[in-house]
């Protein structure tokens, strides 16, 4: 069963705007590229076998996690909500230009390639995301599901490899574009 979070509108950024690390709250800040889905026909109870029709397109999201609040707070959306923890875009590309079931995934810190997956790895595909979520909430045009992210996020290192003060993140999908992000 796929597990769901929620994101405030705060953490939304665009691309170029600065993750904003706060060292006195958290020092642990990781990335996670990820493939996001842009709902254009809204519904609720979607079967998995009618979920495609129910996409618009996609957008890339690199979903940045305090990966310390997420583990002491045994939740994820304090977490993965701080302001600025959601860079987004730069484009929204329909589905009949990007095949978001089988598309190249990565992600590079100060260029070092850190992920470089396909969304054919995801431990669920979309039908299924869309399927479990839409079982009771209703989806509405222009809701956004984040896919999940491949292996090669900081806290996987030994030591851990976070973001820092001056790093610039890239997140890449194919058919989609680059995501480009400092922190600060």
């Amino acid at each position: 069963m796929p597990i769901y979070f929620t994101k405030v509108p705060e953490s939304v950024i665009g691309p170029g705007e600065a993750i904003l690390i706060v060292p006195e709250v958290s020092t642990a800040i990781d990335y996670e590229a990820e493939l996001a889905v842009v709902i254009g026909q809204g519904g609720k109870g979607i079967k998995a076998a009618d979920a495609m029709k129910h996409v618009w397109g996609y957008t890339i999201i690199n979903d940045v996690t305090a990966r310390d609040w997420q583990s002491r707070h045994m939740q994820w959306h304090l977490g993965k909500s701080f302001d600025t923890f959601c860079p987004m875009g730069p484009w929204l590309v329909s589905a009949d230009e990007c095949d978001g079931t089988d598309t190249g995934v990565r992600c590079y810190v100060n260029g070092e390639e850190r992920q470089n997956a396909s969304t054919t790895d995801l431990i669920f595909d979309i039908p299924t995301l869309i399927e479990t979520l839409s079982a009771g909430i209703t989806l509405y045009p222009g809701d956004v599901i984040a896919t999940g992210t491949p292996v090669g996020v900081g806290i996987g290192f030994k030591p851990p490899k976070y973001l820092k003060a001056g790093d610039v993140v890239r997140v890449e999908i194919d058919g989609i574009g680059q995501l480009e992000n400092p922190v600060r």
